[in-house]
């Protein structure tokens, strides 16, 4: 086993599933499957603020506590219709050229911050800080993703970029026309999830992968988890998504805080049920 290498990736899903992907780590690890040692983990908006939090070395059950607190009383954001029909209009105008629609979904996301329609990005950023355990880059590989608001152009951030960790998480976690795009070197930089919820394919060449997805399926030029892991013919591969139990607790929509302790339970019960499939592909 010295020589496996193992990967862990984290995708998006908001709220909801920081939270589930929370529950279920601590679930495996409290019956004997511990992810968190993972050579490589691989953050795509909610699963950058996991990452983060994972390789930072704060105890899982820590971790856990604080996603079953009662939220603070704020704002809940949504994913509103109008949003979803420029989504949607995008990726129709684009015709599935990948990189056209992240441009197009880039150029979306800064109208709307110009309009006043998503927080400032200072209050983002300081919404990140608050969950984050460090904002030190750990020494662990840890990636997070993310795509140029003005090229499409998709991006990852770790220890050796010199980007800090705050900002590259942010901008992972920047869904357009919900939250602002953040600036980096000079440039604005958009929800990792416009690529791929998970981007699993970062994780070629290992041996041993774990993907947590709380939405694993893809849309448009949205690679899906497996499209992207049906290629990996050497690795062991076990891909874990919500199941019904979970979607339920998740509700229908995924930034919604109040959410965020039933997400985390159904995670953490869903964590039996996948524990023999996950432990064969990790350490089998």
């Amino acid at each position: 086993m010295s020589d496996q290498r193992t990967a862990l990736v984290l995708g998006g899903g908001g709220i909801t599933g920081i939270a589930w992907e929370i529950g279920v780590l601590a679930g495996l690890a409290e019956a004997g499957v511990d992810l968190t040692g993972a050579d490589l983990v691989v953050g795509t908006s909610a699963g950058s603020v996991v990452g983060a939090q994972l390789t930072s070395g704060a105890p899982l059950e820590e971790l856990y506590a604080r996603q079953l607190e009662p939220p603070a009383q704020a704002k809940v954001a949504r994913m509103t219709r109008s949003n979803l029909a420029r989504y949607a209009w995008a990726m129709l105008v684009s015709r599935g050229r990948d990189v056209e629609f992240r441009r197009r979904v880039g150029t979306l996301a800064l109208a709307a911050e110009k309009a006043g329609a998503t927080p400032t990005e200072q209050e983002r950023l300081d919404v990140i800080g608050s969950r984050l355990v460090s904002r030190e880059w750990p020494e662990r590989e840890l990636l997070v993703t993310a795509v140029d608001a003005a090229t499409g152009e998709f991006r990852t951030f770790g220890r050796e970029s010199g980007v800090p960790l705050v900002q590259a998480v942010a901008a992972s976690c920047a869904v357009p026309g919900v939250y602002p795009p953040v600036t980096i070197d000079g440039r604005r930089y958009i929800d990792g999830g416009m690529r791929s919820a998970a981007n699993a394919d970062l994780a070629q060449g290992y041996d041993r992968l774990v993907v947590l997805a709380p939405i694993p399926r893809g849309v448009g030029p949205m690679a899906s988890v497996d499209a992207q892991v049906t290629g990996m013919v050497s690795a062991r591969v076990a891909v874990v998504a919500p199941d019904e139990a979970a979607r339920a607790a998740i509700g229908r929509n995924v930034l919604d805080p109040a959410a965020r302790e039933p997400a985390a339970r159904a995670g953490r019960a869903q964590a039996a049920s996948v524990l023999a499939r996950v432990g064969e592909a990790w350490a089998g």
